[in-house]
C-alpha cells in the first residue's frame, strides 16, 4: 500500500490500457478495500488480458465463466461482466475521441485539480466533477461506474491531487504535472 501511494497514486495517467486497467480495478473494489484489489492486481491483469479492451471486448461467456472459477480475483460475476461490458464501451470512446485519455481528461479541462487538504475529512468522497463524470460514463454504457468510483478513479489517475498538503506527494505531484 505505502509503495501504490509513493509511486502511483495521484500521478497523472494518460495511457488508455492504464486508465482501462483503473477503471476495471476501481469497479471491482466497489464495498471493498482498496488493499484487497490491489493485492490481487497481477491476477487482474493476467484475467483481463492485460487489461487490454480490445482483447478483453471479445470475451465469450464461456470466458467470464473461466474467469469468475479462478482464485486470482475477487468472483462477483457482475463485476466481471462489467469488465468485458466497460472494455467495449471503453472503445467505442477512443473511437469517437481518438483516446480515452482525450475524453476523460477534457473533464477537468485537461489539467490535475490540486486540492489542499490537511485532513482526510476534508476529502469527498465524491465531486459534481466526479458526478459529471458518472453520468457521461453511464449515459455510454459503462457499468459500475457511480460518482464515488469514479471521484476514487479520477483520484487514482491523477486528475486529482488529493494528498494531504503535508504529504511529501502532494508538492511533488503539483510541482511536476502542474497540478
Amino acid at each position: 500500500m505505502e509503495r501504490y501511494h509513493d509511486e502511483e497514486w495521484g500521478v497523472p495517467v494518460h495511457s488508455d490500457a492504464a486508465h482501462y486497467e483503473l477503471l476495471v480495478l476501481e469497479g471491482a473494489q466497489a464495498g471493498l478495500s482498496w488493499r484487497t484489489v490491489l493485492h490481487r492486481r497481477e491476477a487482474y491483469r493476467e484475467a483481463f488480458g492485460g487489461f487490454d479492451p480490445a482483447k478483453v471486448a471479445e470475451y465469450t461467456p464461456e470466458k467470464i465463466d473461466a474467469i469468475i472459477a479462478g482464485t486470482g480475483i475477487i468472483r462477483n460475476r457482475r463485476k466481471v461482466e462489467s469488465a468485458v461490458n466497460n472494455a467495449r464501451a471503453f472503445l467505442r470512446a477512443q473511437e469517437e475521441f481518438g483516446s480515452f485519455d482525450e475524453y476523460i481528461w477534457g473533464f477537468v479541462g485537461n489539467k490535475p485539480v490540486t486540492n489542499a487538504h490537511t485532513d482526510w475529512r476534508q476529502v469527498l468522497p465524491e465531486t459534481e466533477a466526479s458526478r459529471a463524470v458518472s453520468r457521461d460514463l453511464r449515459g455510454r454504457g459503462f457499468t459500475f461506474v457511480g460518482p464515488t468510483i469514479c471521484y476514487a478513479y479520477m483520484q487514482s489517475a491523477g486528475m486529482v491531487n488529493d494528498h494531504l498538503t503535508r504529504c511529501f506527494r502532494w508538492r511533488q505531484i503539483r510541482d511536476q504535472f502542474g497540478a
